[in-house]
């Protein structure tokens, strides 16, 4: 792996993991020292995670994690919502549907019971993602997504310790993909349309009770 590909894996997983919250000031140099690596692959690792969105200019010297408010959720969501309900149409209406059966199965014997578990689904989740983009086919519909889903990954860090909210959204994933792997298109829409509601409803409650 390139130094500048390591170094963005790493600033990127620690952002989205709330290790570098909102207004962190990220040093170039200082990045650089802690993670091993030049100044060069740095520049280059953080002008991606600039282009993702994740970092942004304070001022000519400074720059910092970008805030990750409840506005920002809401309108994720939106773009989210769009996106993945098309996504879920047009992989219900492909010739080559088994992989969905599959995960279905493997959605419907999941438990989230334990920390290994909740990765575990999350691995799953990107699987399902996977199948969802190649079976669309269109790479401006993935690129959106997969933007999308950069970001997606803060907001769901903020429901994770929901274990009854979890097993809700394995289930819905496992109608998701069973409607994809019947065929049924406008199921497939709806059964998206729903998980996404209670998704953001989720993550809502959890920003109002923690800050109670």
């Amino acid at each position: 792996m390139r130094a500048s590909d390591r170094a963005y894996a790493v600033l990127l997983d620690e952002i989205q993991r709330g290790i570098l919250p909102p207004s962190t000031v990220l040093g170039e140099v200082e990045q650089s020292q802690r993670l091993g690596v030049s100044r060069t692959p740095m520049r280059e690792a953080m002008k991606r995670l600039a282009a993702d969105g994740l970092i942004a200019q304070q001022s000519p010297r400074v720059t910092v994690v970008t805030d990750f408010d409840v506005d920002d959720i809401r309108k994720l969501f939106i773009a989210r919502r769009a996106l993945e309900e098309m996504a879920a149409r047009i992989a219900a209406t492909q010739p080559s549907r088994e992989v969905f059966r599959g995960l279905a199965r493997s959605f419907e014997q999941t438990v989230v019971d334990d920390e290994s578990a909740i990765d575990a689904y999350y691995a799953l989740i990107a699987s399902f993602d996977v199948a969802v983009d190649a079976a669309c086919d269109n790479p401006y519909l993935t690129q959106g997504l997969r933007a999308i889903r950069t970001h997606l990954t803060r907001a769901r860090r903020l429901a994770r310790d929901n274990q009854t909210r979890l097993q809700m959204s394995v289930a819905e994933h496992s109608l998701i993909a069973r409607a994809i792997a019947d065929g049924d298109a406008e199921l497939a829409a709806h059964a998206t349309h729903v998980h996404l509601h209670n998704a953001l409803t989720s993550i809502l409650e959890s920003i109002r009770e923690g800050s109670q």
